[in-house]
């Protein structure tokens, strides 16, 4: 549970961002917006005011929302006709995070709210959430740890024969009894992610989901993911899956083999450790995302892989680690174009990976807390790959 100091303090930074735009306050109306702000994932839209306390107005449950929200204003959603009397005749210039937000809905909220002048706060909301608390590293620690706890069982239950759909389908039950929630929430459009995928022999590694691995997936309605291709000795197995706990998403890869790889493979998933550890010493305050991943660029190169690097020559993703919390695509990101220094705080899955037309898919990823130390693990099991 959330307590009311924790909320406070991200209202706090919210609103001083709020104040330097001139706004007079905010609605939130995105799901996941609103737990971040209020504690609870109830159907509700929150008004933060520049200064004072929120308040959140409830379709359903209310009653649910006051056993877990510590805000101490919680009502229930007001008809339209009664609507404007929640804000002050003086706020006139409002925040709506406009990335997230469909038009129906905000023709909705101009109807309600006339002569109110809207303003998007896509990017001060996402620079909000982007520097975790420390409640919020703790639940990515625990996060963490769960998600590492199934990937050490993997060697009970692989065996060569197998579909790759078996593969990730006993993954994911073992994954689900430890507790993870599932809900793998991406703000991006028109991305979705079923928990992770298994991978054998590299897919095919090429489709809509802005990564450097898709999977074959099981039709064209879902092409992302486990497929039903056997499992083969002396390929590459890659396993990539979120861990969701208490809303935050940890992410990790690694991978696995029934045999033994050639050369060129080894060589590959060497240099993705290289890159891990130059990232990893570099994730520290005032590091710049853009100069980080043409660094890494640079590595792939050198050692030969730079058109296999983050993806299928061709469709290569233009990145090298995300930024994750209660999305997986959360600020910042590794990514060419991404001019940002980095903050103590934020914490970012690094996935260097490469893939080999006719060979496979090799690669690492792990979820790391920038520190002024550099980068703190928070997906802390062995890196190297395991044969069986």
């Amino acid at each position: 549970m959330i307590d009311l100091t924790e909320l406070q303090q991200r209202t706090t930074a919210m609103q001083a961002l709020l104040k330097k735009k001139e706004l007079d306050g905010a609605l939130f109306i995105y799901p996941i917006d609103v737990y971040y702000f209020s504690g609870t994932r109830q159907n509700a839209t929150l008004w933060m005011p520049v200064e004072g306390t929120p308040v959140l107005l409830v379709r359903k449950s209310l009653a649910r929302a006051r056993q877990e929200s510590p805000l101490p204003d919680i009502r229930p959603f007001p008809s339209s006709r009664d609507f404007a009397a929640v804000l002050p005749a003086e706020a006139v210039k409002l925040g709506l995070t406009y990335d997230v937000l469909p038009v129906q809905q905000l023709n909705f909220y101009t109807k309600l709210l006339a002569g109110r002048e809207f303003v998007d706060i896509s990017p001060l909301n996402r620079e909000v959430r982007s520097v975790k608390t420390p409640f919020e590293v703790e639940l990515l620690r625990r996060s963490g740890a769960s998600l590492s706890s199934v990937f050490t069982q993997v060697p009970e239950f692989l065996r060569a024969g197998m579909r790759e759909l078996d593969l990730s389908a006993e993954f994911e039950c073992r994954l689900r009894k430890t507790g993870n929630e599932g809900y793998v929430r991406m703000r991006a459009f028109n991305q979705e992610l079923f928990q992770g995928l298994a991978v054998s022999a590299g897919g095919p590694s090429y489709g809509f989901f802005d990564g450097a691995v898709t999977g074959r997936g099981l039709s064209n309605a879902s092409p992302h993911g486990a497929s039903l291709d056997l499992i083969e000795k002396n390929v590459p197995i890659l396993l990539d899956y979120t861990g969701v706990f208490e809303g935050y998403i940890t992410d990790m890869t690694r991978i696995f083999v029934l045999g033994d790889l050639d050369d060129e493979l080894k060589h590959a998933f060497a240099t993705s450790l290289a890159i891990q550890d130059f990232l990893q010493r570099s994730l520290k305050p005032g590091a710049v995302c853009e100069e980080l991943f043409l660094q890494a660029a640079e590595m792939a190169e050198g050692a030969g892989l730079g058109d296999c690097f983050m993806g299928m020559p061709g469709e290569q993703a233009r990145f090298v680690g995300h930024g994750v919390g209660l999305e997986l695509d959360e600020f910042p990101v590794v990514a060419q174009g991404f001019k940002v220094p980095l903050q103590e705080g934020y914490v970012i899955a690094i996935e260097p990976k490469f893939v080999m037309p006719g060979k496979g898919v090799v690669g690492i990823e792990n979820t790391f807390v920038v520190t002024a130390a550099g980068g703190v693990k928070l997906t802390d099991i062995p890196d190297a790959i395991t044969y069986l």
